[in-house]
């Protein structure tokens, strides 16, 4: 059974197709990329994985279950997060704070225990601290725990916004451009990164880039979109080296 199954996925907005008939299908472990031009529909795709918007038509399973149309809440519960294009960080909160608000997906306690802080409320906050550092160790962020996200340098709030996710414990992780705006070192650091959480996590990875190093450097298959509709879809390097993607979407 894939991780993600995707049939026919459409949403038009104000008479635009902004995603026309999509399907994608996504084994358990794999790590997948979505590529195309500015406006393709990349991003879309996401918001409807997601539940930020409710698609037209089509079909979204997710582990062999029916998440189409669910709340981002339930859809996140159920095992899909994600990170932002824009990064999306508590900056007011600490490095550690962040980390710990994705942990609250299954680490919870209730309104009067934390008041009262009842025994409940220390040895859950000691669990989550605890889980929270382990996974601030695996980007290497785990000195900077108390720093505030704010002061932390560009690239490693990238890489926050990524243990944030993961802290929800997902079955699939969505990565909207998580390359953009860094330099070359930052790029191949994050690149061993995904690598690592994908093989020590065992985590499925469906993967939004522009940058067709990484794109070629770690997803084992890629679909092409444009204009919301899949141009191709397949392995990495046979992708890469179709004609009409490399005239058309890599601009070479």
């Amino acid at each position: 059974m894939a991780m993600l199954e995707v049939n026919n996925l459409s949403i038009s907005f104000g008479g635009l197709h902004a995603v026309d008939g999509f399907s994608m299908k996504i084994e358990k472990g794999e790590l997948y990329g979505l590529i195309g031009p500015n406006g393709a529909g990349k991003t879309t795709v996401f918001n409807l994985l997601t539940g930020v918007y409710k698609p037209d038509e089509g079909i979204v399973l997710l582990d062999g279950k029916d998440i189409t149309g669910h709340s981002t809440m339930d859809i996140n519960k159920e095992g899909i997060a994600r990170t932002f294009q824009n990064i999306r960080l508590f900056k007011a909160m600490s490095v550690l704070d962040n980390v710990k608000a994705g942990l609250h997906n299954h680490h919870a306690y209730n309104t009067l225990t934390g008041i009262l802080r009842l025994p409940k409320y220390f040895q859950t906050e000691k669990e989550m601290n605890q889980k929270a550092h382990e996974i601030l160790k695996v980007f290497d962020l785990d000195q900077e725990a108390e720093v505030l996200a704010s002061n932390l340098p560009y690239g490693k709030q990238r890489k926050l916004e990524i243990a944030r996710a993961l802290a929800t414990d997902p079955k699939l992780l969505l990565l909207d451009e998580p390359a953009a705006g860094m330099n070359p070192n930052e790029t191949q650091e994050l690149m061993d990164t995904i690598c690592f959480v994908q093989k020590h996590f065992h985590m499925t990875i469906l993967l939004i880039e522009h940058d067709m190093k990484l794109v070629g450097g770690i997803c084992e298959e890629l679909t092409v979109l444009n204009f919301g509709q899949v141009l191709t879809q397949g392995k990495t390097a046979d992708v890469l080296n179709d004609p009409v993607v490399i005239k058309a979407y890599l601009g070479e």
